[in-house]
């Protein structure tokens, strides 16, 4: 009985102190979100005068010019092209890399240890920073944006491949181990039917990523539908704008729908 009254004083302190730092935290919060509204002196005049200029932008957007779909659809087609080879390419790599990296598959702590530092530090850097080190690299158009998506991709699937692995049952890897398979064998027989689902799931889910920041990296020369947009925002070009962010908006929404459309799929499967 009095050991039970202890135990519970315990789990009572314990859950003090973890409200007491939750609060700290939350009031921490509060407190730099109106500082940084202070110190980043925003003008608000100027947002009620920015939504005008906006509307106006509107009347001038609307029809939108379909002269060029011809190379807007060609941009788009060369967007969804960077974003497939990108994420294939991380795929395949992120795959291979996962299974060392899962702490209950490694063959040594180290090796797991690098490759999940590794994976911190490239998700680390966006995209975009990508893109720019890979133009100043090997130059203008779609392939650096190809190299940005997967080095980028490569970083979030090694990270998540390796957690559905190390959520596999211990009993089935020593299960296997204990009739003789070797670790190739263990992660063939075993482990990848178990997470196969799973890893597809995050597959797609990080395909309709790369398909967003694809239409993105554009803009700063790594090829795809984002040069078109800004193209026509800097002729100020506000109807060509419209289409092109149309087709954008059509591509991104076709993608989702059919990944969701995927992923209920594997959700019965």
């Amino acid at each position: 009985m009095r050991g039970d009254i202890v135990v519970h004083k315990a789990e009572t302190s314990q859950r003090e102190k973890k409200n007491r730092f939750m609060r700290s935290v939350l009031i921490g919060a509060i407190l730099f979100f109106f500082f940084s509204l202070y110190q980043l002196s925003i003008d608000y005049g100027r947002l009620f005068s920015g939504v005008w200029t906006f509307l106006q932008t509107l009347t001038v957007m609307v029809p939108p010019d379909f002269t060029y779909w011809r190379e807007v659809l060609a941009a788009a087609l060369e967007s969804l092209q960077v974003a497939i080879v990108g994420c294939v390419l991380a795929i395949i790599i992120g795959f291979g890399l996962a299974f060392p990296a899962a702490e209950n598959l490694t063959p040594h702590r180290t090796i797991s240890w690098l490759l999940k530092g590794f994976a911190s530090l490239v998700r680390a850097i966006p995209t975009l920073i990508w893109a720019l080190i890979f133009i100043v690299a090997v130059g203008m158009g779609p392939f650096p944006g190809i190299l940005a998506i997967m080095i980028g991709s490569i970083g979030m699937l090694i990270k998540v491949f390796a957690q559905s692995i190390e959520e596999v049952d211990q009993g089935v890897i020593e299960a296997m181990q204990a009739t003789g398979a070797n670790w190739f064998a263990v992660i063939v027989q075993g482990v990848i039917p178990t997470v196969m689902t799973a890893l597809l799931a995050w597959c797609i889910m990080r395909f309709e990523g790369d398909i967003a920041e694809s239409t993105i990296l554009g803009a700063v020369g790594a090829g795809g539908i984002g040069w078109e947009l800004m193209h026509a925002m800097r002729l100020y070009r506000f109807d060509q704008a419209f289409f092109v962010a149309l087709v954008i908006f059509v591509m991104v929404f076709s993608v989702e729908f059919v990944s969701n459309r995927l992923k209920m799929k594997l959700k019965h499967t």
